[in-house]
């Protein structure tokens, strides 16, 4: 083989290899979120021109190849291998017959330095720096490389070695996208300004929602708003006016026995019938029980299949822990959704002099958000219920506990629930 031929050949290997190392980077790094886009808009543009995909540009090709990334590059990666070894080969070969084996040794150092810089930094980088460019002219090489029959059936034989090698921990593991993970694409993006804080803030609270637990959400049983069974309609058309709640719990014997569920428009509706006097447990509907322990996001699909707007949450001795609607549940979605009537206490607020003002019913993670610090872990959800274990019994007012460097003071207590605490600036004891 001449010098010309043996460098011709050479290059034109070496740019087969950086091509294909261009359709290897857009395979594997591609996320399918994105893919599934990119998918949606080829077709949309199909469409709109009234095109038949040919098959090897098939927009919908690009997630089954994305199924089992290295299993679909194997005829890639194969082809790759052989063109940097082919091109090594012939470069050897050539030098070596007109300069000898050091020339040839030369050469070869030569080819690897130049490869690596225009055969493989460079292609990645382009990949990378276009992604959505590459990806789907990509899929479209793999296609039609794969339909190469002796070299499918090569590279699947290869694959399948490679696989059988692994240690038996990986062969079937699959990647997961953590929550994490997805925390993490949303920071980014929120950094790029590719989405506004709002929505950032929302990623997150969707995220955080499949972890929480009704007992985290509920209204617990000292505020619940209950009527007896044998009130009258009157009576309790008038405290629900009072109250301004839409659907009222309805007690027997006591508020561990609730018999049901009326609604504020079927007492109007046996208002206008004249029936004032009439009990309202003959008005009450039948009531939904959850446990304290389900998972919020798995009690809102239930009501929305279920139809109904309110639950009753029970704890694991049957007792009435408290109830929970599903305003409640989409606010740890969406936030607060307050109206024109809502007329509730903060459940914090900055005071003179420095710190806050906390309810006692203000959950732990809520106040980990607001203070920036971490408070320890229990078996409590609440700023009452952290203050209830430090001190060890029931607080009087003026009573304080030092807690992760900062000075909690009970300033109200209703009964025996803490309403009111003060907390106080980072490193202030008592």
């Amino acid at each position: 083989m001449s010098l010309g031929l043996g460098l011709v050949l050479v290059v034109g290997l070496t740019v087969v290899s950086g091509l294909l190392v261009v359709v290897e980077t857009g395979i594997l790094h591609i996320r399918r979120s994105r893919a599934e886009v990119l998918v949606e808009r080829l077709a949309e543009r199909l469409a709109g021109r009234d095109e038949a995909p040919d098959g090897s540009s098939d927009p919908g090709m690009l997630p089954a190849l994305l199924e089992d990334r290295i299993r679909s590059l194997g005829v890639v990666l194969l082809l790759v291998m052989a063109c940097r070894m082919s091109a090594a080969s012939v470069l050897a070969v050539v030098v070596a017959d007109r300069s000898g084996g050091g020339w040839a040794i030369v050469s070869v150092v030569a080819l690897l330095i130049a490869g690596f810089v225009l055969a493989d930094v460079l292609p990645r980088t382009i990949a990378l720096r276009s992604l959505d460019r590459v990806v789907i002219g990509s899929a479209s090489v793999v296609t039609r490389l794969s339909r190469v029959a002796p070299l499918r059936w090569m590279a699947s034989g290869l694959v399948s070695v490679a696989e059988w090698l692994l240690p038996r921990s990986l062969r079937s593991s699959a990647p997961m996208v953590s929550e994490e993970e997805l925390l993490a694409v949303a920071d980014r993006a929120l950094a790029s300004d590719a989405i506004d804080a709002e929505e950032h803030e929302l990623i997150e609270s969707v995220i955080a929602f499949g972890d929480r637990l009704i007992r985290e959400v509920m209204v617990p049983r000292p505020d619940m708003g209950c009527i007896g069974s044998d009130l009258t309609v009157a009576s309790a058309m008038a405290e629900a006016a009072r109250n301004g709640h839409s659907r009222i719990p309805v007690s027997g014997a006591g508020i561990d026995d609730i018999v049901g569920v009326v609604h504020a428009k079927d007492l109007m509706r046996a208002h206008l019938d004249g029936r004032d006097g009439e009990p309202v447990g003959s008005l009450a509907r039948s009531p939904r029980f959850v446990p304290e322990t389900k998972q919020a996001d798995d009690l809102l699909r239930e009501m929305q299949a279920g139809r109904f707007h309110l639950a009753i949450v029970i704890d694991e001795y049957g007792g009435t822990a408290g109830l929970v609607t599903m305003e409640d549940l989409l606010e740890e979605v969406v936030g607060e959704i307050v109206d024109e009537f809502d007329e509730e206490e903060p459940l914090s607020q900055p005071v003179a002099g420095g710190g806050i003002r906390v309810h006692g019913r203000m959950p732990i993670d809520e106040l980990d958000e607001l203070l920036g610090d971490t408070l320890p872990d229990g078996d409590w959800d609440t700023v009452g219920g952290l203050i209830f274990d430090a001190l060890g019994h029931v607080p009087v007012v003026g009573e304080a506990v030092v807690v992760a460097g900062r000075r909690f003071g009970v300033e109200q207590v209703v009964g025996r629930r803490i309403t009111r605490v003060r907390i106080g600036a980072p490193g202030v004891g008592s």
